[in-house]
C-alpha cells in the first residue's frame, strides 16, 4: 500500500495563538502526506492507519536545510511560502500619558 516516492510538505508553522510573542516561530517543518486512508477500528471505534510517517515532524532551522534533507533522501516535496505576519508597532506605557494624545484612553 505504500508509495514508492513519499510526498513531503515543507512549511513555516504560524506562531501560537496562545502567546503574543514571536518565540519559536522561526523554524521550518517537514511533514509527510498520508499514504493511506484512516479507518475505524471495529473494536474500539478509534480512527487510525498503518501509515507511520504521518506521526513524523522534522524541524529545521532554515528552509534550505529542509529542502536539502528532502533532496538527499529522494523525497518529492512542496514548499509553502512563509506567510508575512502583521507589523508590530512598538508601544510603551508612557504613551498612555503623553501630552496632546488624540486617542481615547481605553483603560
Amino acid at each position: 500500500m505504500s508509495r514508492d516516492v513519499a510526498i513531503a510538505r515543507i512549511y513555516s508553522p504560524p506562531r501560537s495563538a496562545m502567546q503574543s510573542g514571536r518565540a519559536k516561530s522561526g523554524g521550518w517543518l517537514l511533514t509527510y502526506a498520508p499514504s493511506e486512508a484512516r479507518r475505524q477500528d471495529p473494536l474500539t471505534g478509534w480512527y487510525g492507519s498503518g501509515d507511520m510517517r504521518g506521526q513524523l515532524r522534522l524541524s529545521f532551522a532554515s528552509r534550505e536545510a529542509a529542502e536539502a534533507y528532502a533532496r538527499a533522501n529522494g523525497l518529492a516535496f512542496e514548499v509553502e511560502a512563509e506567510a508575512p505576519g502583521p507589523a508590530i508597532k512598538p508601544k510603551s506605557y508612557a504613551e498612555n500619558f503623553r501630552y496632546g494624545r488624540a486617542e481615547n484612553w481605553t483603560h
